[in-house]
């Protein structure tokens, strides 16, 4: 159940657009949850390095094109 409103909570941030002064992009965002003693704050890590780890790959395969 908080996973879902979780999702939706996110979902309408992102329609509704930057609110004025708000000034971390949405990975800092989840950087700071991440490092919170929140729960889910484990998976939102676990997300953030997959996402790193992605980047990483396909930065190494764009290399040797």
């Amino acid at each position: 159940m908080l996973l879902c409103l979780l999702f939706v909570a996110c979902g309408k941030a992102q329609t509704a657009g930057r609110a004025a002064g708000d000034t971390l992009t949405r990975r800092q965002r989840d950087s700071v949850l991440g490092a919170s003693r929140l729960p889910g704050a484990r998976g939102i890590r676990g997300a953030l390095q997959a996402q790193d780890s992605a980047a990483a790959q396909n930065a190494r395969a764009d290399s040797i094109r």
